[in-house]
């Protein structure tokens, strides 16, 4: 069956002189871009550069908030009051919000990065308090969620849009949440094993987890992480089979 697919990349997480990945490639393929909003990486140079960039070519704008922790780019674990995460994820969205008008175009999606996705994925009462300050923001914004966790049942409940997210460049565990990169076999560098992998879950509208394991639902939208080295080798080439499979790639 033919799908309108989303791909997205993780981008916009340089730091004034420092650069991280190629965004000007990726956003040649791809048709969404998560853009980091200025605590676990990026700074409103950077934001406004990727955003003006993102929309010379059609690619839909998202905000893709973290925990504050340039250090270590947003992929440590922290514990917040809800008051403070709160307000974490409104100073972020509205960041963003205010960046995407400035470069002419609109905010369209919202994506938790690193470690607070990770967390979210787990507990959805933390997921709950940052979709709400989210839609808060602005209730008309896509939420990008790991399928068949926490999160998806959060969404669900609010009875907002959302958007099922896989990952191109990552194993999945058999609970479906993301094999800990500490672990091997938690990335998947060669760009045709991901084509391979996104082509069958895309057609099986399931995760398949490392083990094999099928969990089925919904596939709108697939990742590669634009901070590493074959990011853009795996983005081409998961796009090319999508299409070659006769799925329209576009934005969300």
């Amino acid at each position: 069956m033919s799908r309108h697919i989303d791909l997205n990349a993780d981008m916009g997480e340089g730091f004034g002189r420092w650069t991280i990945g190629n965004d000007d490639a990726l956003l040649e393929v791809i048709t969404s871009a998560n853009i980091a909003c200025g605590l676990h990486a990026g700074d409103p140079d950077v934001m406004a550069t990727t955003m003006a960039r993102a929309l010379e070519r059609g690619v839909g704008l998202g905000a893709h908030p973290g925990f504050p922790d340039l250090q270590g780019f947003g992929r440590r674990r922290m514990s917040l009051p809800e008051t403070s995460l709160r307000n974490m994820i409104r100073y972020q969205t509205g960041a963003a919000e205010a960046m995407a008008r400035g470069a002419g175009g609109l905010l369209r999606h919202f994506k938790l990065h690193g470690a607070l996705s990770n967390m979210a994925s787990e507990d959805a009462a933390l997921a709950r308090i940052c979709y709400e300050t989210a839609l808060d923001v602005n209730p008309n914004l896509v939420i990008l969620v790991l399928p068949q966790t926490a999160m998806e049942e959060v969404v669900l409940d609010l009875g907002c849009t959302w958007a099922g997210e896989v990952f191109a460049d990552r194993a999945y565990n058999e609970d479906a949440t993301l094999v800990d990169r500490a672990l091997p076999g938690a990335m998947i560098q060669d760009p045709d094993d991901a084509a391979a992998n996104m082509a069958g879950m895309v057609r099986e509208q399931a995760i398949i987890c490392a083990s094999g394991k099928r969990l089925p639902c919904r596939v709108d939208t697939i990742c590669v992480h634009g901070d590493t080295p074959q990011s853009i080798a795996i983005a081409k080439a998961v796009r090319a089979r999508l299409e070659a499979d006769g799925h329209r790639v576009s934005p969300l």
